[in-house]
Order: C-alpha cells, then sequence, then structure tokens
C-alpha cells in the first residue's frame, strides 16, 4: 500500500492534460449511457404500471438483464459491437438503467388510489392521470433513483473501460497497474472517488 505522499507526488507528476483527457472520456461514456438509461427507464416504468401483460412478460426479462453479470458479458458486448463508444455506452446502460425502472414503478405505484379515484370520477384519462397525478406523487422516488444511477453510470464506464478503451480512469488505472505504478494507479482511483462524489 503506497503512501499518501508517494499518491499525491505520482498524481501530480501526469501533466494535467493526460488528467483532463482520462476524465473526459469517461464522463462521456458516463453522462451518455446515463442519459439513454433516463430516457428508457422513466417511459418503460409507465408502460410496465399501464400493462399487466407487459409486466408479466418484460419485467421478468429485466430481472434477468439484471442478474447478469455485466463484468461477464462486457467482453462479449465490445466483441460483437466493436471497441468503440458504442459498446462503453451500451454496458453503462445496462448497469445504470434497472434501479431507475424499479424506482419508478414503485412510486407510480405508490400512488395514493383516493387520488386515481378522483381523477378518474373527473374523467380524466390515462394520459392526464399518469402524467399530472402519478408521475408527481413518484417523483422522490425517480430523484432518488437518478442519484444512485449515475454513481452505477461511473462504474459501468470504468468496466467497460477496463474491457476494451485507449482512454479513460478505468483504462488508465488498469495500464499503471500493469506497469506496477501503483502510486499512480491509486491517484487515478481517487480521482475517479472523488469524480463519484461529485455528481
Amino acid at each position: 500500500m503506497p503512501a499518501p505522499s508517494a499518491i499525491l507526488a505520482a498524481g501530480v507528476a501526469i501533466p494535467a492534460s493526460q488528467w483532463l483527457g482520462h476524465v473526459v472520456a469517461t464522463l462521456r461514456v458516463a453522462l451518455a449511457g446515463y442519459t439513454l438509461a433516463v430516457l428508457v427507464s422513466i417511459p418503460l416504468a409507465v408502460l410496465l404500471t399501464g400493462s399487466r401483460l407487459l409486466t408479466r412478460t418484460i419485467y421478468p426479462l429485466l430481472v434477468v438483464v439484471q442478474s447478469t453479470p455485466i463484468v461477464a458479458i462486457a467482453p462479449i458486448l465490445v466483441v460483437t459491437i466493436g471497441p468503440n463508444d458504442g459498446a462503453r455506452i451500451l454496458i453503462t446502460f445496462l448497469i445504470a438503467f434497472f434501479p431507475i425502472v424499479v424506482a419508478t414503478v414503485s412510486g407510480l405505484l405508490a400512488t395514493p388510489e383516493e387520488l386515481v379515484e378522483l381523477s378518474r370520477s373527473l374523467k380524466a384519462g390515462r394520459y392526464r392521470e399518469v402524467l399530472q397525478i402519478r408521475l408527481p406523487f413518484a417523483m422522490p422516488y425517480i430523484f432518488s433513483a437518478l442519484k444512485v444511477s449515475i454513481t452505477l453510470a461511473i462504474i459501468g464506464a470504468v468496466v467497460a473501460e477496463l474491457v476494451a478503451a485507449d482512454r479513460g480512469l478505468g483504462f488508465f488505472i488498469a495500464y499503471a497497474t500493469s506497469m506496477f505504478r501503483i502510486p499512480a494507479a491509486f491517484a487515478g482511483l481517487g480521482l475517479l472517488v472523488a469524480i463519484s462524489l461529485g455528481l
């Protein structure tokens, strides 16, 4: 275990432009996968709460996907899609989207039944029921899931970079470790933790 002073010295010895390149690469993949997860998860959760058929058919598939170790299928995805940002974004998406789906479904279903019945008595359609009653009530659930998922998106980006990348903090940590530059690897890890805490 390197001393903190050795880690700090190793971090300072690396040019800021090099650190910036790795940080930008990791954030680009993480934010793209996270954004895709949000855009897919919330509408999917709305569909799941509105259809028992979809819940019975799609939800088990989501559980299977979530139960599959992403580290195990990441190399397969990279080989299938190619060692590019598309594969890394897909890996990040697969890690980040499930908590948003589950939390949004829970929030939508936790809406007080009397509010739903009131909206139906006022002839509100399904669209207005979801948009004006269920979604506002589900917002605390959704925002909690978004906070969790942004951290998972960073993890997903790092996992993807460990599999196939030529830039990014995950790549830097793996490369530094392979060259036995352990203080530099810890410096990269510290920067990665700081980014995760800051998001």
